[in-house]
């Protein structure tokens, strides 16, 4: 049980640190920290649960994670659904959390997006549908890289959090853009469902785009990373 409320609180503290810094601080009259200090907040946010609970539960905060890590012979099948549902259940509960926060503010409006995921007209740059699974795909796929490296027994011990939370950083540069960011289901089901409508319509991508990154990460490296 330990480890499922280490995900809990571990994805918990991802979407309020990450969406948080989105709604509440990104465009910040004046001071706002942009595109920049949203990406670092959401690598700062693994960084950070890394080293507070990686010795608990792993520290995945990820379904897509949780299931690339399995595909990859790191994690057994039997704890990936509860894995997951205390990750989703960590992001609703902080989506929560901010909404309670967010709306404190006058001319709050959920209509905003609310930091949630995607495609089209909900791109913030206003990319397709096409370009959208790919970048989810491709970004998910890297991460799982990073992560299946970093923790790899060869790789230097103690050190994974700063490549995989830099990882995150760096991914947000290059997707925010596109779509906003998800290569999480958990965190784009935590905000997407109390927008509701456009966003809880095309949360399908971030739960197929995601997973499949991270299967064909995990399939890359039992390639590259194999031992003989």
């Amino acid at each position: 049980m330990k480890q499922y409320g280490a995900e809990f609180f571990g994805t918990f503290w991802l979407v309020l640190g990450g969406c948080g810094s989105a709604v509440l601080a990104a465009a910040f009259p004046g001071v706002g920290i942009g595109l920049l200090g949203v990406s670092l907040a959401f690598g700062l946010t693994v960084l950070t649960m890394a080293y507070a609970i990686g010795h608990i539960s792993g520290c995945h905060l990820n379904p897509a994670v949780s299931i690339g890590l399995w595909a990859g012979g790191r994690f057994p099948a039997a704890k990936l659904l509860p894995y997951i549902v205390a990750q989703v259940l960590g992001a609703i509960v902080a989506g929560g959390v901010l909404y309670l926060i967010a709306s404190g503010k006058s001319g709050f409006e959920l209509a905003a997006g609310f930091a949630s995921n995607g495609y089209g007209a909900h791109s913030p740059g206003g990319y397709s549908l096409t370009a959208a699974l790919v970048t989810e795909v491709v970004m998910t796929m890297m991460f799982l890289l990073i992560i299946l490296g970093a923790t790899d027994a060869r790789a230097p011990a103690g050190f994974a959090p700063l490549p995989i939370g830099l990882g995150l950083t760096l991914i947000h540069l290059i997707s925010i853009p596109v779509t906003n960011t998800s290569v999480n289901p958990a965190r784009s089901t935590g905000v997407a469902l109390y927008v509701g409508d456009w966003a809880t319509s095309q949360l399908w991508l971030f739960w197929v785009a995601p997973i499949a990154g991270a299967l064909l990460g995990a399939a890359v490296y039992r390639c590259i990373g194999s031992k003989d």
